[in-house]
């Protein structure tokens, strides 16, 4: 194994923290450096984890910086992503990978032609929870898969977060902010979507923060609050997605796939490793699965690690932006469809990520 690559990150904001808690777990990632636009906040962050707190255009051309962990805002990821191409700088930066598709793809483009590597949220799907359940899927355990259906909803973000206006902004809402764990585990299950039609809603009720200093402000919407897609795989599965900020409680299953012989109800892909149950036509009962694959004790920085050995070995990564372009472009086409009241046939596909085998990134390698 070679050196750790260097990871400067940009953005301290609600997610880094979880970020911070993994990296000491992953002995190819080396943090060096961090930047916000709250400078203050930014020194206080680098010396909890003693490292340079930098501005954030002398991060970008730090050449101590391998990788920028780009944690901004959803409307900031491709420009800061550009910028640390530009100066020969790998990427991961959590998701959406970009506002739209035609933002993301001089991105995609660029680090191709630079022999440089884009990464993306969610890593989730690279934990114990969805892995067994892709391990379960792969081994014909419930046949062929048909379907497979999703549901998440929650009354908004503004009930916890204590700065969530952009969440109801372009680039936030339920499809561009919770989707991408349920589309980018959709696609690790069943490959590429070639065709999607969708129904949007916008609900008239009034939101405001809920705590924080910002308490009681209110907070324009400007983003569909309510989705629900049909999906259709290559392979011929059809997935049905809801997402939405609308709902006060539900009995809904969150995340089920149908197959000829049986079905799995997958674990909540926002998180790493919940456990997996079948239920098959031999009895109708549910029965838990023994974990059977996936990077154990994983959290948010596992799919950078991945990435990182990727660059070592000189193979592809799993968490990857054309896996993340592939998720954007079915949400983008998603939210069209509704709009229009149409079916979109996709342009992009991906290859679908390698599986995972059981262990801990380190023993894994």
């Amino acid at each position: 194994m070679g050196g750790p690559l260097n990871i400067g990150i940009i953005g301290v904001g609600n997610i880094s923290a979880q970020y911070f808690a993994e990296l000491p777990k992953l002995p190819n990632l080396n943090l060096v450096a961090v930047a916000d636009l709250d400078t203050e906040r930014a020194a206080s962050v680098a010396a909890e984890h003693g490292v340079d707190a930098l501005s954030v255009d002398d991060l970008l051309i730090d050449p101590r910086v391998d990788v920028v962990l780009n944690l901004t805002i959803p409307a900031a990821h491709v420009q800061i992503a550009l910028r640390a191409l530009a100066a020969g700088k790998h990427v991961y930066g959590e998701k959406p990978l970009a506002l739209t598709t035609a933002e993301a793809a001089p991105m995609i483009e660029y680090a191709a032609t630079a022999g440089l590597r884009v990464g993306s949220a969610p890593d989730t799907v690279l934990g114990t929870g969805i892995q067994t359940a892709r391990a379960v899927l792969d081994s014909g355990r419930i046949g062929t898969p048909v379907g497979a259906s999703v549901h998440w909803s929650a009354p908004g973000h503004e009930l916890w977060h204590p700065a969530p206006a952009f969440y109801y902004q372009n680039g936030g809402g339920p499809l561009f902010d919770m989707g991408p764990y349920y589309l980018t585990s959709l696609v690790t299950f069943f490959g590429p979507v070639v065709r999607v039609s969708g129904s949007v809603a916008r609900s008239s009720r009034e939101r405001t923060v809920a705590t924080g200093p910002n308490a009681g402000t209110p907070i324009p919407v400007d983003i569909d609050t309510h989705v629900t897609a049909i999906l259709e795989h290559a392979n011929g599965v059809i997935s049905t997605v809801t997402v939405s900020f609308e709902v006060w409680a539900t009995r809904a299953p969150l995340f089920e796939i149908y197959g000829t012989a049986g079905t799995i109800a997958v674990p909540d892909p926002n998180r790493f490793s919940d456990v997996v149950s079948v239920a098959t036509a031999e009895d109708r009962e549910w029965h838990e699965v023994d974990t059977e694959a996936g990077y154990a004790d994983a959290g948010r920085g596992f799919g950078l690690a991945d990435m990182a050995r990727a660059i070592e070995t000189d193979r592809p990564h799993r968490a990857s932006g054309e896996l993340a372009f592939h998720v954007l472009e079915i949400m983008e086409a998603v939210i069209r469809a509704g709009h229009e009241h149409t079916v979109i046939d996709l342009t992009s596909t991906v290859e679908r990520p390698e599986p995972v085998a059981l262990g801990s990134l380190p023993e894994s390698w």
